[in-house]
């Protein structure tokens, strides 16, 4: 890996953080607070919340093995995602690389930050070749971009493809594990050590069932973390989603078994998706989604409409043609689908 410093924008590397009132004062246990131009009613809302949601870190060092220093959470994985760029890219000079297809806010995200986003195809298993994605840098790449299982193939990558890439890119790399925790696979959570150049991305959205709360991860060294929290808004992470979270965390059990039912259903629900005349190929997944194949996705994507049930079609994708992403609901919504698959006539 290059030097922190050579990767980093200079301008944010010498970049004087705004500094807000929580920030300003540590080790000492306030009970009076005159500080902030806050209104002294309607507790606990009248507050701003922890800038660096340390409670909730404290936590998430317990569940996740990560000490707090490497900890990042944001305003969904998106906040992190923009931060990557606005902290290590320099628009209109960088580039990233990418693997396609994958989520496609990587590709926005550099759009917004006006840098080139370079895709390298996956194989037809959805599998990455390293040395694809390595010869498509030059000097400006600073960041590759991987997402494993992949969105929305649903695959896991290949581990040694992914050790490659960290050992043979000087730059950074993003490994987004959204969807790991319905995968067998080991994180690379444990091995931020190893590879000071990596970056892991987590979400309350998924396994956590918490989309509403918009809570990101992102796991790294305590040097980009910190770069991070320079970069970032003071108070980016509300008190209502702190609260959430703190809740979530002690629903271990209940979380658990929302996944395990997941994974069952996500069994059952392929398992009969092979038998409908309509589908051509169910692709393996490791995720709560699956893709599959279809005769003529669009048709069947507008037929779904109509009968009140929305699914992903992916047809326009790289490697998709005719491709439907399917989230895994619950057994009544999966019975539902698959009621309205069976009336559907070519």
């Amino acid at each position: 890996m290059r030097p922190l410093k050579e990767l980093v924008r200079p301008n944010i590397w010498e970049l004087s953080p705004y500094s807000s009132a929580r920030d300003e004062y540590k080790g000492v246990t306030a009970t009076v607070f005159l500080d902030a131009n806050e209104s002294p009613y309607n507790t606990p809302f009248n507050r701003y919340p922890d800038p660096l949601q340390l409670e909730v870190k404290a936590q998430l060092e317990k569940l996740k093995g990560v000490p707090q220093a490497s900890i990042f959470l944001g305003n969904g994985s998106d906040e992190a995602i923009d931060l990557v760029f606005r902290v290590f890219c320099n628009p209109g000079k960088d580039n990233v690389v990418a693997i396609e297809p994958t989520y496609g806010m990587y590709a926005v995200c550099a759009d917004i930050n006006d840098v080139a986003y370079r895709r390298v195809p996956l194989d037809k298993d959805f599998q990455m070749d390293a040395d694809a994605l390595l010869a498509a840098t030059d000097e400006n790449t600073k960041v590759i971009f991987l997402c494993s299982p992949n969105n929305p193939t649903g695959n896991v990558l290949h581990r040694a493809q992914i050790v490659k890439l960290l050992t043979g890119f000087s730059g950074i790399v993003v490994l987004d594990e959204a969807y790991a925790d319905f995968s067998s696979a080991p994180s690379f959570r444990k091995e931020l050590d190893a590879y000071p150049n990596l970056i892991i991305l987590n979400t309350f959205s998924k396994a956590w069932a918490s989309a509403g709360i918009r809570l990101g991860m992102a796991f790294a060294s305590p040097e980009i973390v910190a770069l991070f929290n320079k970069v970032k808004y003071p108070y980016n992470v509300n008190i209502l989603t702190q609260k959430a979270a703190l809740d979530l965390m002690n629903k271990r059990h209940e979380l658990n078994d929302w996944r395990n039912r997941i994974l069952h259903e996500r069994a059952t629900l392929m398992a009969n998706f092979k038998l409908l005349p309509c589908c051509k190929h169910v692709y393996p997944t490791d995720a709560n989604f699956f893709l599959a194949k279809m005769d003529n996705a669009t048709k069947i994507y507008d037929y779904l409409i109509r009968q009140g049930i929305v699914v992903r079609n992916r047809s326009k994708i790289m490697l998709c043609d005719d491709c439907l992403r399917i989230t895994i609901g619950t057994p009544q919504e999966n019975t539902s689908l698959l009621r309205a698959l069976r009336q559907y006539s070519v």
